[in-house]
């Protein structure tokens, strides 16, 4: 066996230290009650991701490397796709989904300006602004109160002539009934962009949802089931979509060269496209209007550790999501309550809770005890996008009346469910919405 080289002993040295560090670093911390900060949600990490984040910054190579390619091959497996592409953000994945079904590439599959794309009313503006930005249509449909999501009733009333697409997310990681889209997929020859940004690792029928459209997002910002600080992917069936996607993420270019590569095709100097004379360099063929929204090798370092204990995430998550749901269930008569859409197996990202409209107080009143509790609250996310202010006079089709979605904006808040929530930061949170609710209810 060869001799390590003092570069690879100071490495190992490096590597060890960081253990040593993070023990020191990132010690844990004491809850009390009323003083410590409760995030809704947050990084879980140990020494692990740091190694993995060192070892990567010391081969300095700062664009898309190993662990990138380590990272895509097993997440593509974790969400039941063929190809995942990593990319800078969630919201980046969202907008490269969306764009890559308007690629001459796909003919007369390809949505054109003005064609329909189905969304929800309420969520989060990057699952709709992509649909916008790529000067589509989108068709605003409302959701359901307890899960959160469009139901498939309301998805069908808005299929019109001009409707290409639905492109929806699974709100707080609860899924929406995606054997019912499919079939309306199907039988209207739609194509499907899941939005799993707040729901890796939740199934549906027994299989991961981000496996059932055409394409699925996932973001790896801190907030999410897995992090890498920012980050997101695109996760693809066909290898022909897996090249539309990574030509619009590496600048539009033809080429399929990693960074760092050349002449992956064997024809680097040998093809002849578009009014470009023959030989042209095909690192510098451009076939689409792209962007660069490649991600770091560093960031990919820390999403391989992370991905490790995804599985332990999930069922911490759901763990405290079920430890809520018990100890709020003696407030229901003022308090909606969330559930899980059927045949789904939730990968819950919040726990969402509504003020009912004859409760004698608002959400208003309760959000701010929590919070004065010390306790991180969030709304659900833009609630009714139609009334924000970036959305006025913008092109759009409304379906049905939104008064659900109206609900969500008015009375609906979440509180978190990550896995850095003990059982006893958990039951402080319910005890804390408690004796407000029997307080205003006496």
């Amino acid at each position: 066996m060869a001799e390590k080289s003092r570069a690879d002993q100071l490495r190992a040295q490096i590597l060890g230290l960081v253990k040593e560090y993070h023990q020191e670093a990132f010690p844990p911390k004491p809850f009390l009650g009323g003083i410590s900060t409760i995030p809704v949600s947050g990084k879980v990490f140990d020494n692990h991701e740091l190694e993995l984040l060192v070892d990567s910054s010391l081969d300095f190579w700062l664009t898309t490397g190993r662990y990138a390619e380590q990272f895509e091959k097993s997440f593509a497996k974790v969400m039941g796709m063929k190809h995942a592409m990593l990319c800078n953000s969630g919201s980046s994945a969202n907008l490269l989904a969306v764009t890559a079904l308007t690629s001459s590439r796909l003919g007369k599959r390809a949505l054109k300006e003005g064609d329909e794309v189905i969304t929800a009313a309420a969520g989060f503006p990057t699952t709709v602004n992509p649909i916008l930005q790529n000067r589509l249509t989108p068709v605003f449909v409302d959701i359901q109160l307890g899960t959160y999501d469009s139901s498939v009733e309301h998805i069908e009333a808005a299929i019109g002539p001009k409707t290409k697409a639905i492109v929806m997310a699974h709100t707080l990681g609860n899924p929406f009934d995606l054997e019912g889209v499919m079939q309306l997929a199907e039988k209207h020859n739609l194509f499907v962009v899941e939005d799993t940004c707040d729901a890796v690792g939740a199934k549906f029928n027994g299989k991961p949802v981000g496996s059932f459209g055409d394409l699925s997002t996932a973001s790896f910002y801190p907030a999410h089931h897995i992090t890498m600080g920012e980050g997101g992917c695109v996760m693809v069936k066909k290898a022909s979509m897996k090249k539309i996607v990574e030509s619009l993420r590496d600048w539009g270019r033809d080429c399929w060269c990693p960074p760092g590569q050349d002449d992956t095709c064997g024809r680097r100097f040998d093809w002849q496209l578009g009014d470009l004379p023959y030989g042209y360099d095909h690192k510098y063929v451009y076939s689409h209007i792209g962007y660069n929204l490649k991600m770091t090798d560093m960031q990919a370092a820390i999403g391989v550790a992370q991905l490790e204990k995804l599985p332990d995430f999930i069922d911490r998550r759901n763990a405290n999501w079920k430890r809520i749901l018990k100890g709020l269930k003696p407030l229901e008569e003022f308090l909606l309550l969330p559930k899980a859409t059927k045949n789904s197996e939730p990968s819950w990202f919040g726990f969402p809770i509504t003020v009912k409209a004859d409760a004698p107080f608002s959400r208003f009143d309760l959000v701010q005890h929590i919070e004065s509790r010390r306790i991180g609250t969030r709304q659900l996310f833009g609630g009714n996008l139609l009334r924000q202010p970036a959305y006025k006079g913008m092109p759009m089709r409304v379906v049905g009346n939104l008064t659900n979605a109206d609900i969500v904006t008015d009375s609906t808040f979440w509180i978190g469910v990550y896995p850095g929530l003990t059982k006893e930061i958990i039951d402080f949170m319910v005890g804390t919405i408690t004796e407000f609710v029997l307080e205003k209810t006496k």
